[in-house]
């Protein structure tokens, strides 16, 4: 092969340029803009919600729910990290009562002190998130009525969570477990937490949320919203009554965040009133009362 005469290129300095581009560059296409700032944070949170991976999309959206300054994603994060919240604080109660009541069925001294260890630890996880949750709602409700227009931006979770647990149903009985079982169960109540709070904000089932998420985002009716949280504050305070932590200053914080989402399911039907919405709200409303005179 002969070789090659560089006095060419030096000969076409402008040949020479475009010979290298060329090389160096498989196409010409100018470079993709990829999202930054809060979108592109917002679109990974997202990501990692639909992924399972809630402690990550939690980290991620805690900058955007702080609103300082509040920006476009500032509501949508507010709203999807109550989800996330509520979605596990289901799981931790729905876990914590399943091991008290194994604690007392079973027989076992092995299995008692496991399961005796691991309600423990889903009830200090459990008031920590119900915690969590109430700072989310009070970021929400702090103006006495939610934002207009409110969004759940999510897709829904790639991998769906058990309508049942057949490993927890053993725990009630006093059946023997192990910790990899336990380990399992635990990851199960948590996709399951997290398919029925979809659901449940926006007013029905995870057949509906799926459904409709399909879509892409969805607008949130602010009376099925306020009322989702109003409910699930108050089933967060129940972590701390006299069954299970006994926290009588936080029980009462939870109990008035979810007084507060009532009020505002309340407010909505002046404009629209409806007898069913009413008595809902008002049944809320009274749980809260008597709860708070016997904590």
């Amino acid at each position: 092969m002969d070789r090659l005469d560089f006095r060419f290129f030096k000969t076409y300095p402008a040949f020479l340029c475009l010979a290298v581009a060329l090389v160096l560059s498989p196409s010409c296409s100018p470079p993709v803009q990829q999202p930054a700032g809060p979108s592109a944070d917002y679109s990974e949170a997202a990501k990692y919600f639909a992924e399972g991976k809630l402690d990550k999309a939690i980290d991620r959206t805690e900058s955007m729910a702080k609103g300082s300054p509040p920006n476009g994603f500032t509501d949508r994060a507010r709203v999807l990290r109550a989800i996330i919240f509520s979605g596990k604080m289901k799981a931790y109660r729905q876990l914590a009562d399943a091991y008290t009541k194994g604690i007392d069925k079973t027989k076992n001294p092995q299995a008692k002190s496991m399961f005796g260890a691991q309600r423990r630890d889903d009830l200090q996880h459990g008031s920590q998130t119900a915690l969590y949750l109430a700072q989310a709602a009070r970021d929400l409700t702090g103006g006495g009525t939610l934002p207009k227009d409110l969004t759940l931006d999510a897709p829904y979770p790639a991998s769906e969570g058990p309508a049942q647990i057949p490993l927890l149903d053993r725990v009630v009985v006093g059946g023997i477990v192990s910790p990899e079982e336990m380990a399992a169960a635990a990851l199960d109540a948590q996709r399951k937490g997290i398919d029925d709070a979809l659901g449940e904000a926006l007013g029905g089932d995870r057949a509906l949320a799926r459904n409709t998420l399909k879509g892409g985002p969805a607008q949130l009716d602010t009376y099925k919203f306020s009322i989702f949280l109003a409910r699930q504050l108050w089933d967060g305070a129940a972590i701390f009554d006299r069954k299970h932590l006994h926290d009588p200053e936080k029980y009462r914080t939870l109990c008035g965040e979810a007084d507060q989402a009532a009020k505002i399911a309340l407010a909505t039907l002046k404009e629209s009133p409806d007898k069913n919405r009413a008595k809902e709200v008002k049944k809320i409303q009274d749980d809260i009362k008597a709860g708070l005179k016997n904590i």
